[in-house]
């Protein structure tokens, strides 16, 4: 589509999003600028689906769905739209993800073709060492609580860094025009919905330790309620001093200054219910930090081409390697519980040698080849029976498959569920595809926020490994750790076919995984295959099956087996976008799931419902 197209078509667009005012209770960090428009509007419309042509955006969140739409309709392509729904996410769901972390983000480039991917993972401080999480007076690992809730979990964020790259090698707009509508619903406040509160309300605790957090956060100690209007001033003006001097206003001068402050010098209102420790951070650490451009992993399954996350993030490996080994079986003609036992198997199987294997490729050998190689898949194929493995299984050797040299390793730790992340998806009429995974870690992060500047740093280095006897992803020095973020591409026959991810911690793996193989292998639907009842199984004793399929005549048939079953939260909150034979676009998020997903395409086909 022409730029003259987009921007002829966006006082239309522009005309037909117009939204009533609301007059509800205001809450807000401090008050808004004196002579600016501060009405609250209606929170937008939210679906799961959407269809249609000019481009496609879906997110976790209606507010953020909307700024993605408003850059394409302005003439931008999906990587800025990608950083406006960021932005915006950072500023309405500021306990999953925001610029106090970092993130992973798989791209095409629709120039030329190229798939890449951009890493913005936060880094250790220089002075952290393999024993960082090691309590000196007992010896022992910190209880996982008490490490998080301290300076000591806060590695250096990277997501504005991941930002200033993606848009200066792939944007067509700078950071002051796609920071616009994020800064706008920061200043004129956003209306609570039913999750937010609840997330707000579960770590009012913690929220409460902080003062800076108190103060930002909640109201008279509590969480703002559901249909009440929050604003973020401090946010805003953080992201007009971005929009002003760039990355360098966060890495270098008052704002490093204060995060590098926050880590080694924790507020502490006396009321935490654990010791906050300080951390390790200086400013030349944030001033040194660096995004990366990195190739992607690669696999394919059944025809489809498969483009993943590269270390660090295991989630381009884990999925690889599992699907790798579950393409050994036609599963098209299997019942359900068959299924789910070839795939519980296949997972157990794969997060052994994640524990394993993965971590930063800048510190330790990763077997990446070896790992997504047909052989190793083959040999870890045949462990599969018929009836359920006694687990935690033991890791396998992937080096023999691998160019590098190394050594097996026999290890059957597991991989806790754990965390709160945040995800987008975007395509442009361009050919350019985003699908971007970016998190602060835990719900709330650290639960420190940034004195003065409205967002909350993560708790990014309790994804190391606290105990330092498993080297691949032992804390350390300017290393990044280990990932579950999973962002993926997914072509046919060289032409896109679906883009999409998760948040969800771990969990992250086998739910991108199951949307994958319900979608490409059984027939789903995008829209179907996200909707779809899920398990977790990451190489622990049981499996988690979603409510939905614990009690039912395919959960018996698997304890028939000797599964063991235990019943999960719901699991994750998928958003993606398949690409359509006429060149349109179906945009998906979760129908219900923690409050379902928002999906939207800039020209609806008729008869379809977009804003």
């Amino acid at each position: 589509m022409s730029l003259t197209r987009r921007r002829a078509r966006a006082a239309v667009a522009t005309a037909s999003c117009a939204v009533a005012l609301t007059l509800v209770p205001a809450y807000g960090n401090a008050a808004s600028p004196a002579g600016s428009d501060t009405s609250p509007t209606d929170r937008p419309d939210k679906q799961p689906v959407a269809v249609g042509t000019g481009g496609a955006v879906a997110s976790l969140d209606a507010y953020a769905t909307e700024a993605g739409l408003k850059i394409l309709r302005e003439g931008g392509n999906a990587v800025d739209a990608a950083v406006a729904v960021s932005a915006a996410l950072g500023v309405v769901r500021p306990y999953d993800g925001s610029i106090g972390g970092g993130g992973v983000m798989m791209l095409q480039d629709g120039r030329t073709g190229k798939v890449s991917s951009i890493n913005s993972r936060e880094t250790a401080g220089s002075q952290v060492t393999p024993e960082h999480f090691v309590d000196p007076e007992t010896g022992e690992p910190l209880p996982f609580e008490e490490a998080r809730r301290s300076g000591l979990s806060v590695g250096v964020p990277g997501t504005v860094a991941g930002w200033e790259m993606a848009l200066k090698r792939y944007g067509t707009m700078g950071l002051g025009q796609v920071l616009k509508p994020a800064t706008s619903i920061a200043e004129k406040g956003f209306v609570v919905d039913a999750e937010y509160e609840s997330r707000t309300e579960s770590n009012a605790e913690y929220l409460n330790a902080f003062p800076s957090s108190r103060d930002t956060w909640l109201v008279d100690g509590e969480s703002p309620k559901e249909g009440s209007v929050f604003r973020n001033p401090d946010i805003a003006k953080t992201y007009r001093l971005l929009a002003r001097d760039g990355a360098d206003a966060f890495y270098e001068g008052k704002l490093a200054k204060a995060i590098a402050r926050t880590v080694t010098d924790p507020e502490d209102s006396g009321d935490s219910p654990t010791e906050v420790r300080p951390g390790k951070m200086t400013t030349a650490d944030i001033a040194s930090y660096r995004a990366q451009e990195l190739a992607p992993t690669h696999s394919d399954y059944k025809g489809y081409d498969l483009y993943g996350m590269a270390g660090p993030t295991s989630g381009g490996t884990t999925v690889g390697e599992i699907l790798n080994i579950l393409e050994r079986k036609d599963l098209s003609g299997l019942s359900e519980d068959e299924v789910l036992h070839e795939v519980i198997e296949a997972s157990a199987l794969s997060y052994a040698d994640r524990e394993a294997y993965l971590g930063d490729p800048d510190h330790v050998d990763v077997p990446v080849r070896g790992l997504l190689s047909d052989g190793f898949a083959a040999e870890r194929a045949a462990l599969v029976t018929d009836e359920a493995s006694e687990k935690p299984v033991a890791s396998g050797d992937p080096w023999p498959y691998d160019d590098g040299e190394g050594v097996a390793l026999d290890m059957a730790a597991n991989s806790p569920a754990g965390g709160q992340t945040t995800h987008l998806t975007v395509a442009d009429d361009d050919g350019n595809i985003v699908s971007f995974t970016f998190t602060i870690e835990g719900i709330s992060g650290s639960g420190m926020t940034v004195p003065g500047y409205g967002f909350l740093l993560n708790n990014e280095l309790t994804d190391f490994s606290f105990d330092p006897q498993h080297p691949a992803n032992a804390p350390d020095g300017g290393k990044r750790p280990r990932s579950s973020m999973s962002p993926t591409l997914v072509f046919k026959d060289g032409k896109p076919h679906t883009a999409l991810g998760t948040p969800g911690g771990s969990r992250i793996i086998t739910t991108v995984m199951q949307v994958l193989l319900n979608h490409l292998e059984l027939g789903k639907t995008l829209p179907e295959a996200i909707a779809a009842p899920r398990i977790s199984q990451r190489n622990e004793s049981a499996t988690e099956l979603e409510a939905g399929l614990y009690d039912s005549p395919t959960a018996d048939a698997l304890r028939a087996r000797g599964h063991k079953l235990v019943e999960g939260d719901p699991m994750n909150n998928v958003t993606g976008v398949s690409f359509l034979p006429d060149g349109g676009f179906l945009a998906a998020a979760e129908p219900e799931r923690y409050g379902g997903g928002a999906a939207a395409v800039v020209d609806p086909a008729e008869g379809a419902a977009s804003r």
